[in-house]
């Protein structure tokens, strides 16, 4: 069976804000919400061509949503600057509603030793990739508090993962993983702030996935080529934790296969 639009699907009526979807895990993402039945907006800093030196574009994640007969828009924004943040938010709600699914998947990354890393880039990842998650989640939180229902989804990495002994050395991902670490920290100590008020908070560890951020980093390479995940995987984990119960699938970090493994799922294609 294709992969398709389901308008009365699991999502039906549901508000979907996707961030760092002009590409990759976030564009898929954004696919699979709205496969059932969301209307979806996506958000990243590309909104057309020739805007970044990466392939995809939120007009492309919007065009293949509408196409395949779903509800998409999407908002430029740069996650960096709170008053872009607010704004996000603000015209998302204008459009559809308020926000019924946060997914915060947006990220910057430098891989540079400790002994080099400048400030400025180290504040701009702790910006991106920790506070505007917080930020967002904030900004979101009371409509889904007033409405007692809510799903929030945080894009984290097996980098938050403590490095395993015996060491021997890196590449320059320890500020990268202490992004990740804190952000699943936030995740669960959210998740029990807001229990009562029928909010699920959780975590996707996507593992390594092919997309146009991993190539430019060179991150697949012969000795992790094995290790590459499907991106469909991630896409239907998420979406599990976006629509699940929020009284039993809530503080959760979780990789994608284990997950679909433990509820005994198979990931969806993509439309």
């Amino acid at each position: 069976m294709s992969a398709s639009i389901n308008p009365n699907g699991n999502l039906k009526g549901k508000v979907a804000l996707v961030t760092g979807a002009s590409r990759g895990i976030g564009e898929a993402i954004a696919a699979r919400l709205a496969m059932e039945g969301a209307k979806v907006v996506v958000s990243a800093r590309t909104a057309q061509d020739g805007e970044s030196r990466l392939p995809g574009t939120l007009m492309e994640t919007v065009e293949r949503i509408k196409k395949a007969g779903g509800e998409a828009t999407f908002i430029k924004a740069d996650l960096a600057q709170s008053i872009e943040r607010e704004r996000l938010v603000e015209e998302a709600v204008a459009t559809y509603g308020p926000i019924d699914i946060l997914i915060n998947n947006a990220a910057i990354t430098y891989f540079t030793p400790v002994v080099e890393f400048t400030e400025k880039r180290f504040k701009l990842m702790m910006e991106v990739q920790v506070y505007a998650p917080f930020h967002l989640s904030q900004l979101v939180l009371p409509s889904m508090i007033e409405r007692k229902t809510g799903h929030i989804v945080n894009i984290s990495s097996p980098a938050g993962i403590h490095p395993a002994k015996p060491y021997r050395g890196g590449r320059g991902g320890t500020v990268y993983g202490l992004c990740k670490a804190a952000l699943e920290r936030f995740s669960t100590g959210l998740a029990s702030e807001v229990y009562a008020d029928n909010i699920a908070v959780n975590v996707v560890s996507p593992g390594l996935v092919d997309t146009p951020g991993v190539a430019v980093h060179g991150l697949i390479n012969e000795q992790s080529k094995d290790r590459v995940q499907p991106i469909e995987f991630i896409a239907e984990a998420v979406y599990q934790l976006a629509s699940g119960d929020p009284k039993t699938l809530t503080g959760r970090v979780d990789y994608a296969e284990p997950l679909l493994k433990e509820l005994n799922l198979k990931p969806s294609e993509l439309v």
